[in-house]
């Protein structure tokens, strides 16, 4: 009877134990449940763990495309990472996160973004016991070229055909005519093509029959715009008339030569004297804004320890290595620890304008920060997290906002200015070179200290030893 007893019960510890070995081998794979929208030409991470957090590093994790076949596009297996099988076009993009594994982080990095990219992914893992997986969904965005309008001639009704082509967006951008009112006109035809590699190419025709008018060619895709307008002029039309009158071959190949050297003329001259414009109009608004520079000097109190900056605290660039540095613990609670960044000692509630030097520099960022920011912490260059800034990475200006603007500047930058106007929240950016408007932030609140910000990348990328350089002769 005692052995019935001692049996029945060492069988139920047996089944239990079983039962909450089994339930301690499954684990849930958990991803994002909204679309990833990507910036073509830079990187964005797919995220994906494991749930709860427990170790990947012994299991099979496999990232592919779920809209195409032999899609895989990472694999990691026995502790290493397997190419055999992998999609050319992903070939030296992915890559895990190895040290983040033993917490179930099995996220991937895809570096330089194209727009081949968009499309579903999925995120498989598998022990040796259980498996599961989830989708990430990948949108893409590029914006294309600047539109181009050419003249194709005159119909038999006296009508001046106009067509406008934009190339390489994504996803599909809006093309529109605009007269110079500012009204939308119908396309007579449209062509919109799609190619897997450069993205959407879209061309809109229109036929015109007033003269001296000003027409425009506007290509849109959420919050970036570009545009292109010509001006058909009165000899464009008296030249058709002439056509008309002559009817000789001859003569309507010279006409229609002669309209397209007035147009492009017309277009140069008019190109050239709006632009010296508007470099007389920003080269008055920085000789006022320099009416409010202030004396900037960097703090080095918070400078990150790989920054070495000159004696009389103008000049900053990359050491390459730490600094000795002889500040207490509290002092050292203050240094940027992640980025290499620093600060102007002074900060300002009211108008002020500096100028900083970036010629050579390959990567940098600057603007204003909120004095309360916390150095500890990854920089992030959104608004939103008390930073407007605008620089260069990668070869590309972009201002940092959200997401990233990229700016499309006719050359590189040697000087660039910095006004902030406190009281209507706005911070603006000036080739001072060229006499340019690059790039303005407006509507913002300001309720603090604000600080001039300079940064040089995150501190694990080489970075150039030419220095930022504070401009004194304003």
């Amino acid at each position: 009877m005692c052995n019935s007893g001692v049996m029945f019960i060492c069988g139920t510890l047996l089944i239990v134990g079983g039962i909450t070995s089994s339930r301690a081998d499954k684990f849930d794979v958990a991803g994002p449940a909204v679309p990833l929208m990507a910036v073509s030409g830079e990187d964005v991470i797919l995220p994906c763990s494991v749930k709860p957090n427990i170790s990947a590093v012994n299991m099979r994790v496999e990232w592919s495309r779920l809209d195409q076949r032999g899609s895989v596009v990472h694999l990691y297996e026995d502790h290493e990472d397997r190419i055999t099988d992998q999609l050319p076009s992903y070939r030296g993009r992915t890559r895990l996160f190895k040290d983040e594994l033993e917490k179930g982080n099995t996220s991937l990095k895809l570096s330089r973004v194209q727009t081949s990219d968009e499309g579903l992914y999925k995120c498989f893992v598998q022990s040796k016991s259980w498996s599961d997986d989830t989708t990430v969904d990948i949108w893409v965005e590029a914006v294309g070229s600047a539109p181009v309008i050419t003249v194709d001639g005159f119909d038999g009704s006296g009508g001046l055909h106009l067509q406008c082509e934009s190339k390489g967006w994504n996803p599909e951008p809006d093309l529109v005519w605009l007269d110079s009112e500012g009204v939308t006109l119908t396309s007579e035809s449209t062509d919109t093509h799609r190619d897997d590699t450069d993205g959407f190419s879209v061309k809109h025709a229109i036929t015109v029959y007033n003269s001296d008018t000003k027409y425009h060619c506007r290509v849109k895709l959420r919050h970036h715009m570009l545009e292109t307008e010509i001006i058909t002029s009165n000899k464009m039309f008296n030249s058709w008339r002439a056509l008309v009158v002559l009817i000789s071959i001859g003569v309507v190949l010279s006409v229609i030569t002669g309209i397209l050297i007035t147009v492009f003329a017309h277009r140069k001259r008019e190109h050239y004297q709006f632009s010296q414009s508007q470099r007389t109009s920003v080269q008055n608004v920085i000789t006022h804004f320099r009416k409010h520079a202030v004396n900037v000097t960097l703090d080095s109190n918070v400078a990150h320890p790989r920054l070495i900056m000159s004696r009389d605290g103008k000049q900053v660039r990359d050491g390459h290595k730490p600094e000795n540095v002889e500040n207490g613990d509290e002092e050292q609670n203050e240094r940027f620890s992640i980025c290499l960044c620093v600060l102007g000692q002074e900060g300002f509630t009211s108008d002020f304008y500096y100028e900083v030097q970036v010629k050579g520099k390959t990567e940098w960022d600057l603007g204003v920060t909120r004095e309360s920011i916390n150095k500890k912490e990854k920089v992030s260059l959104k608004p939103a997290d008390g930073r407007w800034t605008m620089g260069l990475r990668e070869g590309i200006y972009r201002a940092c906002g959200y997401p990233y603007v990229s700016l499309s500047l006719r050359r590189k930058l040697q000087r660039v200015g910095v006004f902030v106007n406190y009281k209507e929240g706005r911070v603006s950016f000036y080739d001072v070179e060229a006499m340019c408007h690059i790039y303005t932030y407006s509507g913002q609140c300001f309720n603090e200290r604000l600080r001039p910000f300079f940064c040089l990348g995150p501190y694990w990328r080489e970075n150039s030893t030419v220095p930022l350089i504070i401009c004194n002769d304003l």
